[in-house]
């Protein structure tokens, strides 16, 4: 199970956080992605961390401006969203596969949690 929580609502060029905690598994050589849905857009993968090496990869939009974190005593994995833009509003879900690599398929991914809004607007 996942719980997302974070999100609400920012002024461009404003900072947030998104958290998800898993429980009843753990994150160790998992893929941990975080997808985003914005209003009348099909769903894609924002970033996705493999914990077994640390390697990271995050779609154009958001690279060099979000950042994802783990703390493994928590079981929790962050999404750290800095210099923030209306058009990254959108509904954010955390998505584990266990002991697998990385795929951009929302499908393919074990565990989904329920999505947190994240609204940049002035």
């Amino acid at each position: 199970q996942l719980q997302a929580s974070g999100g609400g609502l920012v002024q461009p060029g404003g900072s947030l956080n998104v958290s998800c905690t898993a429980s009843g598994f753990t994150l160790d050589y998992s893929a941990i992605a975080w997808f985003r849905q914005a209003p009348g857009k099909g769903r894609e993968r924002v970033s996705c961390m493999r914990t077994s090496d640390g390697f990271i990869t995050y779609i154009d939009s958001v690279q060099g401006r979000f950042a994802v974190s783990t703390d493994n005593a928590k079981n929790t994995v962050y999404l750290q969203m800095h210099s923030l833009k209306p058009e990254d509003t959108a509904v954010y879900y955390c998505a584990i596969r266990p002991f697998v690599v990385c795929t951009t398929s929302w499908g393919n991914y074990k565990y989904r949690g329920q999505g947190t809004q994240v609204t940049v607007s002035s």
